[in-house]
């Protein structure tokens, strides 16, 4: 699920990055905190997966003409159980009407069209106020209601504030869903309501006009209460600090998100990735380093440890030949990021491991490196004998229970990605940044298995056209794994076109009316050079993770021990390599497949709206074109598949809104 922070004109680029580092720091992993364009806004089916939508603090009149075409989307999203966050100008831009700085050169009065305060935002409450300066910047005090009232005293203690306003006779709205949230405590303020939660039929939005997002101990909090409180110490900046983020968690639980436990997070950055082989090849580790030798540094030291530096096109790596692993690891688990600091901009760690030579499971305490190799040994026994020449899929394993994104470290980085040995499968606990279709990210929780797969067919064995077809190909080892692991249970695991994996609640039955839940997702990525190919074959699928995401043991009423991440991960790589192996036999032809494909997808008869038609139309989906993999759909009106029978539509490039059936072209929301 994501969180979605709006980017476009009006934007204080300052509450921006506040907003998205607090709600980062509180919200990750269980959502994906991203940016959001008003163009996707308007013209994506950004609401199927969207937990909360935030307009943070800037400037409330630009909001207005650039956010227009979408508010429409915006409160229908909110009415239909959906929540938003209005932060100072997005507090303004949230309620009924703006009276601001009345009788001022600086004068906003106006209606506004979500209407979720059913009232008026008045402000400035504090004077001074001007634009692109700090003159009417303050520490303020705030009283906490009943619904956050979270420390001794139920008082909020320099909270930054500059131009906010206060929302005019909300008291007196309860019967309207407004609760009062934050009152102003300054005597010229004094009951003043400062934020406010509201009721909008089945969902919920929360508007605050004081900067609860920034943090104290950064700028420009910190010089406010620096100027305000002289001599306040670090200790009480400190703790009011947190009584803050305690505040912003519980607003967060109004809007209906579910907040991890510090128990629950992850690592801020990331950890060593271990590279481990379990296969008879004990020349793997060496091969690695040997193709690697005209693009390292000289060893350097790190403590009692040497590493090689490799500087790749998007990040640099330290390669540990012969790591003491436990030290590595224990050294990564640093304190969390500061906030100007993030995640990509640290050097990645390499440890070569020697061969069938395993971490200890107190070095790798979320995934059991042994038990997954005994696993995959078993799941491969069904399978053909492979030449002794080479190694199989899933037995060199590059591991990291933290890593920035498995995809992203392999295909961003080509002369990483051109030196390992293949096939290699590169698997981690936690992803910072996970990648998906069309520059969206996502964050892989405890519980979920992120992984990618790294392939080099030999020359000649199969076509450029027959590349697409593998994500088809990846999906279906998932619904297979998911039938092996599962039993009957494992049939609801189903795929969305073109690269999504869903699952239909138990006992629904057809395409109409079913409640379909994403598990996760397929992404490929081809690098193609001097006629050979290298294929990076990313899986993101929820196994055992809790709350806010839907996972294969949520589906189960009592999950067997046999559900574990090791198993999975050994059955689904066993399953892809059956699949690959045979599409590979076959040139690149997926007809043996297409039977299966169809059996598993969720669309066959489905009808729903082109949307990239002039006018639209209405269309029935059949299947995928055998030769170039598109989604076949046929016109239901008569004249119309007269004049073209069929439709085929490319994956890349066409959005798939299943909730309301409807099919559009695809835009990046950045």
């Amino acid at each position: 699920m994501n969180v979605l922070v709006y980017s476009g004109p009006g934007v204080s680029e300052t509450s921006l990055r506040h907003t998205i580092y607090t709600l980062k720091s509180l919200l990750e992993p269980a959502y994906s905190v991203q940016t959001i364009t008003p163009i996707a806004l308007t013209s994506q089916p950004w609401t199927a997966n969207c937990a909360l939508l935030v307009i943070p603090g800037g400037r409330d009149v630009p909001y207005v003409s650039s956010l227009s075409p979408a508010v429409q989307q915006i409160r229908s999203y909110v009415e239909r159980g959906g929540s938003f966050l209005g932060l100072c100008a997005g507090a303004y831009f949230g309620s009924g009407r703006v009276e601001w700085e009345v009788g001022t050169e600086f004068e906003v009065v106006g209606d506004r069209p979500l209407r979720f305060f059913p009232g008026t935002c008045k402000g400035c409450v504090f004077k001074g106020f001007e634009y692109d300066s700090e003159a009417g910047a303050g520490a303020v005090e705030l009283k906490l209601s009943k619904e956050l009232g979270i420390n001794h005293d139920n008082f909020l203690r320099y909270i930054y504030y500059n131009g906010g306003g206060h929302f005019v006779g909300a008291d007196d709205l309860a019967s309207r869903g407004v609760v009062p949230l934050l009152r102003y405590t300054t005597p010229a303020a004094e009951k003043l309501v400062a934020a406010v939660s509201c009721s909008v039929n089945q969902g919920v939005a929360l508007l605050s006009s004081v900067h609860i997002e920034f943090p104290l101990t950064s700028e420009p909090a910190k010089s406010c209460i620096s100027k305000e409180y002289p001599s306040l110490s670090t200790r009480d900046i400190h703790a009011a600090d947190n009584s803050r983020k305690e505040t912003v968690r519980n607003m967060l639980r109004i809007l209906r998100l579910w907040v991890p436990e510090e128990a629950h997070r992850r690592a801020d950055r990331p950890y060593p990735q271990l590279l481990i082989n379990g296969s008879s090849f004990d020349h793997l580790g060496e091969s690695f380093l040997t193709a690697l030798k005209n693009d390292l540094f000289a060893p350097n030291a790190n403590g009692a440890q040497r590493y090689h530096v490799l500087q790749d096109h998007n990040d640099t790596f330290h390669i540990y030949r012969q790591p003491d692993i436990s030290g590595l690891i224990e050294d990564a688990r640093h304190p969390a990021l500061l906030e100007s600091e993030q995640p990509t901009s640290f050097p990645k760690t390499i440890a070569i491991c020697p061969a069938k030579t395993f971490p200890s499971l107190s070095d790798t305490p979320l995934f059991d490196i042994p038990t997954y190799f005994s696993h995959l040994s078993e799941a491969q026994k069904t399978l053909p004998k492979k030449s002794t020449s080479t190694h199989r899929l899933g037995e060199l394993l590059l591991y990291g229970e933290v890593v920035t994104s498995t995809q992203t470290l392999l295909d961003k980085n080509p002369i990483l990605l051109r030196s390992l040995p293949i096939p290699l499968v590169s698997l981690a606990s936690y992803q910072l940044a996970g990648k998906g279709r069309g520059g969206n990210t996502w964050v892989g929780p405890k519980g979920s298995l992120a992984l990618s797969i790294v392939l080099r067919p030999p020359k000649g064995t199969i076509s450029f056209p027959s590349l697409v077809f593998i994500q088809y190909l990846a999906g279906l080892a998932v619904t297979e794994t998911c039938r092996e692991i599962m039993g009957p249970l494992g049939e609801q695991v189903r795929l969305k076109w073109p690269n999504d994996i869903y699952a239909h609640e138990s006992g629904n039955h057809g395409v109409e009316g079913r409640r379909a839940l994403k598990l996760g997702g397929v992404l490929v990525s081809n690098d193609i050079s001097g006629g050979e190919v290298t294929i990076v074959v990313g899986i993101g699928l929820n196994v055992l993770n809790d709350r806010p995401t839907t996972s294969l043991a949520q589906l189960i009423p009592s999950p067997p021990n046999s559900l574990t991440l090791e198993r999975t991960t050994a059955v689904l790589i066993a399953k892809f390599e059956q699949f690959w192996e045979e599409f590979l036999n076959n040139k690149g032809s997926f007809s043996t497949f297409m039977d299966l494909y169809l059996e598993r997808w969720l669309h066959s008869d489905q009808l729903v709206t082109l949307a990239s038609a002039t006018p639209p139309i209405k269309v029935r989906l059949v299947g995928i074109t055998a030769d170039h993999g598109l989604l076949r759909a046929v016109p239901e009106d008569r004249g119309v598949a007269r004049v073209q029978p069929y439709i085929d539509l490319q994956p890349d490039g066409n959005s798939f809104d299943m909730l309301k059936g409807l099919i559009q072209v695809k835009q990046s929301r950045i």
